[in-house]
Parts: C-alpha cells; sequence; structure tokens
C-alpha cells in the first residue's frame, strides 16, 4: 500500500496525474471517502494525467460521466446505489473492460466490484486541506 499526503486541491490532482502514468487503459479505480475529501479533484487529475483537460465533474444527478483522451474513462457516482437492482440500471457492468472506470462512493459496491481493483481511501488529515490516500492495486 502507498500512503500519500495532499495539502491542497492542486496536490491532490497531482495524485491522479501521477496514478494515470501507470495506467493501461482498462482497470477500475474505487473511491472510497466522505463528502469534500477530494474524489473528483483526483479524477480530474486522473483525467488530465490521461489527455482530458476540461469538462471533468462529479457525476452525480447523471451516475457516469464520459471522458475521451488516450483512453475512454468512464466516472462513476455510486452515492445513491444501495441494491444491486440500483447497480444494475447504472449500466456498470456494461462498461467493465471498455475502458478506465472510476467510481466515486465505493463503499456502496464493495461486494461488486472485481479482485484485481485499484482501491484509493481518501481521508481528512491535520487541517482542513490535508488529505491522506490510501493506494492499493497500483505502485506509485
Amino acid at each position: 500500500m502507498t500512503k500519500l499526503i495532499s495539502h491542497s486541491t492542486e496536490e491532490t490532482e497531482n495524485i491522479g496525474i501521477r496514478v494515470a502514468e501507470k495506467l493501461s487503459g482498462n482497470e477500475i479505480i474505487a473511491l472510497f471517502g466522505g463528502l469534500g475529501m477530494g474524489k473528483t479533484a483526483f479524477t480530474r487529475g486522473l483525467a488530465s494525467g490521461l489527455g482530458v483537460f476540461d469538462g471533468v465533474s462529479s457525476p452525480t444527478f447523471a451516475l457516469v460521466n464520459e471522458y475521451i483522451g488516450k483512453c475512454n474513462i468512464f466516472h462513476f457516482d455510486m452515492y445513491r446505489v444501495s441494491s444491486w437492482e440500483d447497480l444494475y440500471s447504472t449500466g456498470f457492468f456494461d462498461y467493465i473492460e471498455k475502458g478506465i472506470l472510476v467510481i466515486e462512493w465505493s463503499e456502496n459496491i464493495e461486494g461488486a466490484l472485481p479482485e484485481n481493483t485499484i482501491r484509493i481511501s481518501i481521508s481528512a488529515g491535520e487541517n482542513e486541506n490535508e488529505r491522506i490516500f490510501q493506494i492499493e492495486g497500483i505502485e506509485i
């Protein structure tokens, strides 16, 4: 496991860029962490590292946003998913192996995540802007 500390939104985006450098194009990245922990900022950095430079936002109401860069990125928000039926209705399983899946609120679908999922837990640090990233499944 890799542990990284971010002190700003920019540093959080840079962690996303570092992760992007290690991807081949078919990974699932499960983000764990509460509201305001930087999941979307991380995803913005990851997308930037893969050639997407604008338009990255939380897919809260759309459930999934698609970005095209060096590879397809499918950005999911599972906040409102509470059952297998809900999960199937998002089309989640149709996207697997079609690009990189980035999943916010992965806590809600943990039982559906494949074994080789990259897991990133984000928690609050000692001050208001500090975030602690614990990354499993990929070496950074």
